[in-house]
């Protein structure tokens, strides 16, 4: 027995050395040597030789001089990966891609070819008329309750509005209570489709919108107010916009553009999504440098061409460019944004 005990611990003993340190060291010691820089997490410099980040992750661009990656279910945050996981028949997926594509679809064809459809998405809205009823908002709600709960949900200054609202209108909130018994307290995602039907009836053409402001200090205070313009009326109401210009023609846009990875930190994107971008990016840097707009385009589309390939090394497939790397490219032939 005794023998036997000893063996068992040499053995494990062996293997532990083995497989805990020895071979642990031999794949460092590979690493090291032979791809220090896939082994380290592949990790991009900016022009000042600081670490931006890994070609491999990616993360949000927001400023118009750069490319932008996919959109990303998990925040661009390496530590939670995830997909969005909803199917092509998921109303949440429709609801999510036509907020991507209010701001960005163009024309395809007539006078406005190329021109971006937002403000004619904005000026619609203003007419407060959907499909021949008014009160375009409280449409919405009803249509897409969905999305209303997530304006309430996606900041607390939203829901603080609504129970500043609930306070101002407590016939309302009574109303609703005895039509919903089961909710005595309402809170404010449950008021979000009564909310927004009568703010519609009294504030007809416009959206409750984050407005900034400087305060008495002169510091920036962010109100929500009604507005006519903006990022909500393009996202919010682009797919109400479709339905009621069913036969205008538009450009078709890169799935990547408006969809996620499956990972959600996909760090490349596909040519075809870069050359889309590439008219808002090269304008905002000719604008910025006093360049000519023409020649900054050709610029930046070389760098595009000379940073994209395809899969198996180039022979087969669709053509990505990382955007990480190509927004570096860009800051070291113009600088930073300014």
């Amino acid at each position: 027995m005794l023998k036997q005990i000893k063996q068992s611990l040499f053995l494990l003993t062996v293997l532990v050395v083995v497989c805990c340190i020895i071979y642990p060291l031999i794949l460092w010691a590979i690493g090291q040597t032979a791809f220090p820089f896939q082994a380290n997490g592949s990790m991009l410099t900016g022009p000042k030789g600081t670490l931006v980040g890994s070609k491999l992750i990616a993360q949000p661009f927001t400023k118009d001089e750069y490319f932008q990656p996919r959109p990303s279910a998990a925040s661009y945050d390496g530590s939670a990966s995830s997909s969005s996981a909803l199917a092509v028949s998921n109303y949440a997926l429709r609801g999510r891609v036509a907020q991507f594509l209010g701001p960005i679809v163009k024309y395809d064809g007539g006078p406005k070819a190329g021109q971006l459809i937002a403000p004619d998405i904005e000026q619609w809205f203003q007419k407060d008329n959907y499909q021949g009823s008014p009160h375009i908002v409280a449409q919405w709600a009803d249509l897409h309750n969905g999305m209303a709960v997530a304006w309430v949900s996606a900041d607390s200054t939203h829901a603080q509005y609504i129970n500043n609202w609930a306070k101002a209108h407590p016939a309302i909130v009574a109303q609703w209570i005895k039509d919903n018994p089961a909710t005595p307290q309402p809170a404010a995602t449950d008021l979000a489709i009564v909310f927004f039907e009568h703010f519609s009836k009294d504030n007809p053409g416009t959206f409750p919108s984050p407005v900034t402001h400087n305060g008495a200090d002169g510091k920036p205070q962010i109100a929500i107010e009604p507005v006519k313009t903006g990022s909500d009326i393009q996202t919010n109401f682009f797919d109400m916009w479709r339905q009621d210009h069913p036969d205008v023609a538009l450009q078709d846009i890169p799935g990547d553009m408006v969809t996620t990875s499956g990972s959600g930190l996909d760090p490349d994107i596909t040519l075809q999504n870069a050359v889309y971008q590439l008219d808002r990016v090269s304008a905002k840097w000719a604008v910025d440098l006093k360049h000519d707009q023409s020649t900054t385009r050709k610029e930046i589309e070389q760098i595009l061409n000379d940073n994209s390939s395809a899969a198996f090394g180039g022979i087969g497939g669709e053509k990505f460019v990382n955007v990480l790397e190509v927004n570096l490219a860009l800051n070291k032939m113009y600088g930073n944004p300014k």
